[in-house]
């Protein structure tokens, strides 16, 4: 069983602190290490492989629901852009990563990909410091429906 199935059975019994919400093809979670403020991830509920395990209206609205996120992470964050990232090499199930970067970010990680910054010194994600973000962010994706 990978870490994202472990997570979503989390996020159904209502027992993963990240979770943000419940959208129409799964999940939002906070990442567990907030590399940059309002790192999130998008997992699909059922899991599946990757993206292309999906027929075409459910790969059409995992990839709706990540535009989605993405819209409210730079409405609400004030982010300047969106890195988006998928991969499954590590974890082989899909779900979709989403960096708002900012220019609040220093000179030299602006540029860099997020997977390249300092994953060890991030913050963990702990809810006396993110609930309010996660709050945020749940707010405004319940807004959109």
């Amino acid at each position: 069983m990978s870490a994202i199935h472990r997570m979503v059975a989390q996020c159904q019994a209502g027992q993963y602190p990240p979770a943000v919400a419940q959208v129409p093809s799964g999940w939002v979670v906070l990442g567990e290490r907030q590399v940059l403020p309002g790192y999130c991830l998008l997992l699909p509920d059922p899991v599946v492989g990757n993206l292309n395990a999906l027929d075409g209206t459910e790969r059409h609205q995992f990839l709706a629901d990540m535009a989605m996120l993405g819209d409210v992470l730079i409405e609400e964050l004030g982010a300047t852009h969106i890195n988006y990232a998928m991969f499954g090499n590590t974890e082989p199930a899909l779900h979709a990563h989403l960096f708002p970067r900012h220019r609040s970010e220093p000179e030299a990680t602006r540029i860099v990909q997020p997977f390249a910054l300092d994953w060890n010194g991030a913050p963990a994600y702990a809810e006396a410091i993110h609930a309010q973000l996660r709050r945020r962010i749940a707010g405004a994706i319940h807004r959109r429906r």
